[in-house]
């Protein structure tokens, strides 16, 4: 069982940066294909961004293009969520994701395993 966990979330502000990352543990982490979500209050989850088990492909959000860089360190079997410009629409609960070594998804429903989330606040 894989078991994901956020870090580096916190409050900062509009225009500021935040690095946040996703530690697995339990599994194969070079075989997991990983993504970020978000929920804000009051609305659905969203698609972040997405990278492949390999790193080679990536996905993003039109809201994250630009701004955000996802990454991942196979030894450190850690994925990474570089947020930089960061907006208070940014706002919301970051959630890191995993699935099977498959193709990049924006669908959550398509992932396996997920973390607890981790408070990302960006004031104006």
């Amino acid at each position: 069982q894989v078991q994901l966990v956020e870090a580096g979330g916190g409050l900062v502000q509009a225009g500021g940066s935040l690095r946040l990352s996703c530690a697995a543990s339990g599994g194969t982490f070079g075989r997991l294909t990983m993504g970020w979500f978000r929920q804000a209050p009051g609305k659905e989850r969203e698609f972040v961004a997405t990278i492949t088990w390999s790193g080679i492909s990536t996905r993003y959000a039109d809201s994250a293009k630009g701004r955000f860089t996802i990454s991942r360190d196979n030894v450190k079997n850690t994925g990474y969520l570089q947020m930089n410009s960061l907006k208070p629409e940014d706002t919301a609960v970051y959630y890191c994701a995993a699935r099977s070594i498959a193709p990049t998804s924006s669908r959550g429903e398509e992932y396996d395993y997920w973390g607890q989330g981790t408070q990302v606040t960006v004031s104006s």
